[in-house]
């Protein structure tokens, strides 16, 4: 004769704790869930804010030392309204370049033998160049800087290859990206630009 096996009824503290395994599970879920969904709309403002206001960039190469170094990391902020003496990024030939505007539409730019620059007749005050050079300098000078465009050099003026060649010349209102603003990392020179 076969034996019939009962299933054990729960007591009432078996019941409260499965009740409250159940809700502590739901919860957690629920709090996964929320964390995660946060989590990601935040990322996606942050790309947005970084994308289309306050673009992140890394530095390579020399042509703005002292001022920046390679490898570093420099905010952008998206503006159009640029002068003399503003660092900005823009795009040539699918790279980002960094420069230094030296002068804007109309300005008439001209530099001496020695690397002296000059805008408008007068000798620009360049506190951030520590050696002076004409540099690959092939544009007849004295120059004057076209409508809604940028004449732009870096501060490492011996290798800089810059508005001061045509094979960049100035730059076009509608591929700077922004004026750099800030320079995160590495945190030992972070700070303004």
């Amino acid at each position: 004769m076969e034996e019939k096996k009962f299933m054990d009824i729960p007591t009432a503290q078996q019941l409260l704790e499965e009740l409250e395994r159940t809700k502590y599970s739901s919860s957690f879920k629920r709090t996964v869930w929320s964390t995660v969904s946060s989590l990601t709309v935040v990322a996606a403002v942050a790309v947005l804010i970084s994308m289309l206001v306050l673009p992140v960039l890394r530095v390579t190469g020399t042509s703005m030392t002292p001022t920046m170094l390679n490898d570093e990391l420099i905010i952008c902020n998206k503006r159009s309204n640029f002068k003399s003496g503003d660092v900005v990024a823009f795009y040539l030939n699918n790279k980002i370049l960094l420069k230094r505007v030296i002068g804007v539409s109309g300005d008439i730019i001209d530099i001496s033998q020695d690397g002296t620059v000059y805008v408008n007749g007068k000798a620009l005050s360049e506190p951030y160049v520590n050696e002076k050079a004409l540099g690959e300098c092939d544009i007849a000078l004295p120059y004057q800087v076209p409508e809604n465009r940028i004449f732009v050099m870096g501060d490492h003026r011996a290798v800089s290859v810059d508005s001061r060649s045509t094979s960049v010349g100035c730059i076009a209102d509608e591929y700077v990206i922004g004026k750099v603003i800030f320079r995160v990392w590495p945190l030992k020179r972070a700070g303004t630009v």
